[in-house]
């Protein structure tokens, strides 16, 4: 069964910086897609990152320039770092593990298992 746990969400004044963690129990890692998503009160879940098992990297808009995606496959982990942090990124940051060897397009509904969400709130 496989299971995705975030941490490391919490609160910070906007311009600060925090760093996601996902640990992954899917095998092997290194096959999987690795996405992250978030999800504001009272809109759609969208996708903020993803990443393959060789490092290929995707960005919303959004972030660009200021979060970066990557993962040890050594330690199934999977990791956001996010600067320069702004009010509007507060929502819930969810961990995401697509099947098949490559990176579908960063929608929610291609990827094929999820984490539980943890909270990122930016105060101005």
């Amino acid at each position: 069964q496989a299971q995705l746990v975030e941490s490391g969400g919490g609160s910070v004044q906007a311009g600060g910086s925090l760093r996601l963690s996902c640990a992954a129990s899917i095998y092997p890692y290194s096959w999987y897609c690795m996405g992250w998503f978030r999800q504001a009160p009272g809109k759609e879940r969208e996708g903020v990152a993803m990443l393959t098992g060789g490092g290929s990297t995707t960005y919303a808009d959004s972030v660009k320039g200021r979060f970066t995606i990557s993962r040890d496959n050594a330690k199934n982990t999977l990791y956001l770092q996010m600067n320069i942090l702004k009010p509007e990124d507060t929502a819930i940051y969810y961990c995401a593990a697509a099947r098949g060897g490559y990176c579908p397009p960063l929608v929610a509904g291609r990827f094929d298992y999820w984490g539980q969400g943890t909270q990122v709130t930016v105060s101005s």
